[in-house]
């Protein structure tokens, strides 16, 4: 499966971060920072700012914030591949780094709970280098026979299909506005920005229901929510299986888009990448299975 490229080890916050009290998203955060401490979350009524937080919205405007956050990828590479790659390169990356996990934001509550936040642009903040996402949740959409349904804010919906629904409109709400704020830096266009938000969607719940213990019926749930021909998603899970050498079925999708890793390392494409072949696919599952 694909893992998250770069997860900061958790550490305490310097700057103070206001808590509720305990809503209908704790219990998922909760557990999203318990089998992956890389990434803790917070609920609060007012987004933190300095001490390296970076609020979304900021990313969104693509102005001086937008800058800064992208100097920490570029700064990355150069340490860590000892080379200087080009301004998309930097910016695929970039966009990467925020969106896998705010799109767990929405995501694994409705996985753990059906129940889907509502997070506009303005709503979420993020400090890379301690692992840290802070989020204020006002409205959010859940099933008739949850117990939320009577809380403030909730809006009740029919069914299954109506709240996967939910889901891919909360993502696409959230993340429109930082895809145009990304957009003149990365040499692409609208399907490709979008294919890397269905990339983001799809993988990051395959990695943590694989941390969960509930991998199988994570493919499932992603395959449903992401079916293809859900605008503005230009692709589905695009989940399949290829058979190992001893017959075992490994688990692979095939990626709407590329982060453009090659360009660093050519031989080292991702494991799900349009790029690398079934043959590969297989020997790096079976070696890592």
């Amino acid at each position: 499966m694909a893992v998250p490229a770069s997860a900061s080890a958790a550490a305490p916050v310097a700057a103070a971060v206001a808590t509720p009290a305990t809503s209908p998203f704790t219990a998922a955060y909760d557990r999203l920072s318990a089998v992956f401490p890389s990434l803790r979350v917070t609920e609060t009524p007012v987004l933190p700012d300095g001490e390296g937080w970076v609020a979304a919205a900021d990313l969104a405007g693509g102005g001086p914030a937008l800058d800064a956050f992208l100097a920490f990828d570029a700064e990355q590479v150069r340490r860590d591949y000892g080379q200087e790659a080009r301004p998309d390169v930097i910016a695929s990356f970039g966009l990467h780094r925020y969106a896998w996990p705010a799109c767990l934001l929405v995501t694994l509550p409705w996985f753990l709970h059906r129940r889907v936040p509502r997070i506009p642009v303005g709503a979420v903040a993020l400090q890379r280098t301690l692992g840290r996402l802070a989020v204020h949740i006002e409205e959010f959409a859940c099933l008739p026979g949850d117990p939320a349904a009577r809380l403030p804010g909730a809006v009740v919906v029919p069914d299954e299909e109506a709240l996967r629904a939910e889901v891919r409109a909360a993502v696409a709400d959230h993340l429109g506005p930082v895809l145009d704020g990304f957009r003149p830096r990365m040499r692409r266009g609208s399907r490709a920005l979008w294919g890397m938000a269905t990339d983001e969607i799809a993988e990051g719940l395959w990695y943590l229901g694989h941390l969960l213990g509930e991998e199988d019926r994570a493919l499932e749930e992603v395959g449903r929510l992401l079916p293809g021909g859900t605008r503005p998603y230009p692709g589905g899970a695009s989940f399949r299986e290829l058979t190992g050498p001893g017959g075992e079925a490994l688990t692979t999708r095939d990626r709407a888009s590329c982060c453009l890793f090659y360009t660093l390392r050519p031989q080292d494409t991702c494991v799900t990448c349009p790029r690398t072949c079934d043959a590969d696919r297989i020997a790096r599952l079976s070696a890592t299975g």
